[in-house]
């Protein structure tokens, strides 16, 4: 008797262990939305003329501002830490924006990073200083832009224009809007863990979607 019960027990708990974990996965890989309706980026100029858009893209908002000089490290520390390690991802950019006149110094940027990864998914957008204003306004966060119309802060914004973030951070307490580009411990302690759960959110999204097309095909079939 006590043998097919340990046989018993060591058969169904995993079984259990499963689905009690399986029941779990479409709350542990939402990324919670902190602001919906980010404005889109139409009163932007791109560098090469494209039109970049955040609709149906995810992206990595960024606001370097006038002083580009000072925010190569950041820039570097995004590139290494985030885009390098996600970049494929269908969709996936990196929307960096500027004030008008600083194209020239956006050349230069991207010819720095261009060594280290490919650059085709980052976009520079730029634009009045009121159109920045507007924009990061439209994040709704706790931050502020500097005088030079920059913040160190990058924020995770989905393919609906939300902007996706932590309703507590372990660390503070409070909402994480953004996370802090000087920061390499933030960003791989935290922003890696945000985006890996935000793609994978899409990625179940994938594939409940595909598994529903194949049921319904399948059913308009034996009909």
């Amino acid at each position: 008797m006590k043998k097919y019960l340990v046989l018993g027990v060591l058969f169904i708990l995993p079984i259990v262990a499963y689905l009690f974990f399986a029941s779990g996965v479409n709350n542990f890989v939402k990324l919670p939305v902190l602001t919906e309706n980010v404005d889109e980026v139409t009163a932007f100029k791109s560098l090469d003329g494209n039109e970049v858009q955040l609709e149906n893209r995810i992206t990595v908002l960024g606001f370097l501002g006038h002083d580009l000089e000072h925010k190569k490290g950041n820039a570097f520390n995004i590139n290494q830490k985030i885009y390098k390690r996600f970049h494929e991802f269908k969709d996936f950019q990196f929307v960096m924006v500027l004030p008008l006149g600083k194209e020239t110094e956006a050349v230069a940027l991207k010819s720095e990073l261009s060594p280290l990864t490919d650059m085709a998914n980052w976009k520079f957008l730029f634009g009045t200083d009121e159109a920045i204003r507007d924009l990061f306004r439209s994040l709704h966060t706790n931050l502020t832009l500097d005088g030079s119309m920059s913040t160190p802060y990058v924020f995770i914004v989905d393919r609906e224009r939300n902007l996706r973030g932590r309703k507590k951070d372990k660390d503070s307490g409070n909402k994480l809007y953004g996370f802090d580009a000087t920061s390499v411990a933030e960003l791989n302690d935290k922003m890696v863990d945000d985006v890996k759960v935000l793609l994978a959110e899409y990625r179940l999204a994938l594939k409940k979607n595909n598994t529903t097309s194949k049921r319904d095909s399948y059913l308009k079939k034996v009909k």
